[in-house]
């Protein structure tokens, strides 16, 4: 009786080490030791992995997003070829034997996704993502998570982004044994791997919005003075914004208690100019100094949106220098009013 222990252990070991030397893909060619046993089938059809984004597909400009893919396996045994026709009983059995093994061949083993952009505007954060095995007909327990980031300059549309699935299949399967009493007694069974690659597109859409841009500012702005500061903002975008209101946040040297300016209905591709009333400090130093705008409008499904900050570079200029001239000649105005009222004065004392 431990006789019989020791060479079932000794049966049962060999047969794990032939699977786990046979397990590693090989380039196309089967392995060395896949010789040992009678290959009854060949079996047609692979793993057909397909994927689809959970949720919705739409996102803004600026966005930062995590995707949740959903992979389902819809590989179908597409038929078996008889390679050897069977003669006996034993052979019958080996027959049937593989052909319950030939039925894994449209498992999908270790999956390994990788999500690709070919687009600049458009980043993956994630590396490459595992998906453990899927029989047909089975589906992710979990959706594969790949983070993105969509630039502030993306424009509106249809991104299509790549994504690479790797796994292991069966390629073929030998078996060998012996049949005893009609039971297959010193069984072996080489299975052999390849590796498949799928590519699957995984479009994602950034949408429509209103995208403001500074395209010009003028401004006559001088220290210890109130002046006039003019931004042309232009709608870039692909959405008409309405009720455009700009407003501009100030600090030293300027002040003014007229941060706000209406734009009204904003086309794209239209350019409108919002005027503020600024007043600068005495002691303002003539340079360049930033602005902090913002927009708030509404879209065109009447929600109300908020731009990010934009920055108004906005001149201070020197203080226009003081005309001695002027002064001169108001200075002499004075003293001379003055010696013609002293001497008028005078005249009228003698006449009295």
């Amino acid at each position: 009786m431990e006789k019989k222990k020791v060479k079932f252990l000794i049966v049962t070991l060999s047969c794990f080490l032939l699977i786990s030397i046979l397990i590693t893909p090989s380039a196309g060619q089967p392995p060395e030791n896949f010789n040992f046993g009678d290959n009854f089938y060949t079996t047609f059809g692979l793993p057909e992995i397909s994927g689809n984004l959970i949720g919705s597909n739409e996102f803004e400009r600026g966005d930062k997003a995590t995707l949740e893919i959903n992979l389902v396996n819809k590989g179908v045994i597409e038929g078996f070829r008889s390679e050897i026709d069977a003669i006996d009983d034993e052979e019958i059995k080996l027959q049937e034997l593989e052909k319950q093994y030939e039925s894994d061949r449209t498992t999908a083993i270790g999956i390994v996704s990788t999500l690709h952009s070919q687009y600049p505007e458009i980043k993956v954060k994630s590396g490459s993502q595992e998906a453990g095995t899927l029989r047909s007909g089975e589906q992710t327990a979990t959706p594969v998570p790949f983070d993105i980031e969509i630039s502030k300059n993306a424009k509106a549309g249809i991104y299509e982004l790549k994504m690479e699935v790797k796994y292991a299949y069966q390629e073929n399967v030998q078996v060998g044994g012996r049949l005893s009493n009609e039971t297959l007694i010193n069984r072996e069974i080489g299975l052999w791997y390849e590796v498949n690659t799928q590519k699957i597109t995984i479009p994602i859409k950034v949408k429509d919005e209103a995208d403001f841009s500074i395209v010009d500012v003028k401004s006559d702005l001088r220290p210890n003075d109130e002046g006039i500061l003019q931004v042309t903002y232009k709608n870039q975008g692909e959405m008409t914004a309405k009720d455009t209101t700009v407003r501009i946040t100030v600090a030293d040297p300027f002040s003014t208690t007229d941060d706000q300016a209406y734009l009204g209905l904003v086309e794209p591709g239209e350019s409108k100019v919002a005027i503020f009333r600024v007043d600068v400090s005495e002691y303002a130093i003539p340079k360049t100094y930033p602005i902090i705008s913002q927009i708030r409008y509404e879209d065109t499904d009447g929600h109300d949106r908020l731009t990010s900050t934009m920055r108004v570079e906005t001149e201070v200029l020197p203080a226009e220098p003081i005309n001695t001239t002027f002064i001169f000649l108001g200075v002499l105005t004075i003293l001379i009013i003055a010696a013609a009222t002293v001497a008028y004065r005078k005249i009228q004392g003698k006449q009295k």
